[in-house]
């Protein structure tokens, strides 16, 4: 366990290093999660003033099938967003990779070149979350874990599918069957570079919030509703960006790891250390 701690913390700081280098790398996932706030609010809202969200599948109760497709269009918005940006993000990073200086501009090209293809993966994507989201519903636990074995696989199967977007001129489901490929190929079925930087800033974040915890606590006692105010929104702020590197980081991982699958050169990274970050059952 301690091993695979140590690695993951490696794998940050070789990422960290990439993203030291173009901190503007953190442009596309901050305008990525106020567009998502924005289509969550669009498709979120209205449903307040048309129905009773607690009664549905209660009580006998069928869910209405036009709500099924305001779920799977709500889907298909969210994730052409995320992987839109997510595009731009992986196709600047590429271009760090191989020693270029890549701008914001440069990673919206990219994306903006692959539109057709971002669009037929988010219709994939959506398809499979409103699948899943429906066996969940109906089979109850048992499908919250069927749901999770199958969430789990396609997470693992669709890993690299951006930066095979990015770098090949394939369509969506090519994209994701050599995803698959290329991670059963090289790695094996463990992931543990990925999970393991989730890992570490999840314990990240949970430092911050007991900080900030802390402080609000200590803050509260002074009986200034502006200092309190100034604690709480600066732990808000502290929570977001580092949710934000850890996008960003993630972004950059994602493209070194499919540059060392096809065997070619990611700057910044060691070739054993990305060899490292899967094992074979």
């Amino acid at each position: 366990m301690f091993e695979k701690f140590t690695r993951s913390w490696e794998l940050v700081k070789a990422s960290a290093n990439v993203l030291s280098q173009d901190k503007e790398l953190l442009v596309f996932p901050a305008v990525s999660s106020i567009a998502g706030l924005v289509v969550l609010a669009t498709f979120g809202l209205p449903l307040f003033g048309m129905l009773d969200l607690k009664s549905l599948g209660q009580d006998g109760q069928d869910i209405p099938m036009w709500l099924y497709a305001w779920g799977f269009v709500f889907y298909l918005c969210q994730y052409f967003v995320i992987f839109y940006f997510n595009t731009a993000l992986v196709g600047a990073a590429m271009i760090r990779l191989d020693g270029g200086d890549p701008t914001v501009s440069d990673g919206l090209r990219i994306a903006n070149s692959k539109i057709s293809t971002i669009f037929g993966y988010a219709l994939i994507a959506a398809t499979v979350g409103l699948i899943l989201r429906a066996i969940e519903e109906r089979a109850g636990w048992i499908g919250k874990w069927v749901v999770g074995l199958l969430g789990a696989a396609w997470t693992v199967a669709s890993f690299l599918t951006v930066p095979v977007l990015v770098a090949r001129d394939v369509g969506p489901i090519e994209a994701v069957k050599q995803s698959a490929l290329l991670l059963k190929r090289t790695w094996g079925e463990n992931l543990i570079g990925a999970g393991g930087m989730g890992v570490v800033f999840g314990l990240i974040q949970f430092l911050v919030v007991a900080v900030f915890v802390v402080a609000i606590a200590g803050v509260i006692g002074s009986r200034s509703p502006a200092l309190t105010l100034t604690v709480v929104a600066l732990g808000i702020g502290a929570v977001l960006v580092v949710a934000l590197i850890h996008a960003a980081l993630a972004g950059i991982y994602s493209a070194a790891l499919y540059r060392h699958a096809n065997g070619e050169q990611a700057g910044g990274f060691e070739p054993a250390l990305l060899t490292n970050a899967f094992r074979t059952k």
